[in-house]
C-alpha cells in the first residue's frame, strides 16, 4: 500500500510539473540588448548600481528613468553612467 503511495505522489508531481511548463523552456530570446552593446568590452556585464558620489545631473537623469524600479534585466540604458 505504500508503494502505492510513493507512485501516486510521483505521478502527481510529474503531471504538476509537465502542465506548468516545467519541461519546456520557451524561446530565449538571445538578441543582445541596447546595454550589452554599449558595453560590450565588458565580458561580465556592468553592475548598475551606483556605489560612488554622483553628480546631481546623473541623479536626476535616474530618477527620471526610473532605475530605481527598475527590474533586472530591464535596466534601462540611463540607468548607467556615461562611459
Amino acid at each position: 500500500m505504500s508503494l502505492l503511495h510513493i507512485l501516486n505522489a510521483f505521478v502527481l508531481s510529474a503531471a504538476v510539473a509537465i502542465v506548468g511548463g516545467a519541461f519546456d523552456p520557451g524561446a530565449v530570446d538571445t538578441a543582445p540588448t541596447e546595454t550589452e552593446l554599449a558595453f560590450a568590452d565588458a565580458p561580465h556585464g556592468v553592475d548598475p548600481m551606483v556605489t560612488g558620489p554622483v553628480s546631481t545631473s546623473f541623479r536626476e537623469r535616474r530618477a527620471i528613468a526610473g532605475c530605481e524600479q527598475a527590474e533586472w534585466p530591464e535596466i534601462p540604458l540611463k540607468c548607467y553612467p556615461d562611459r
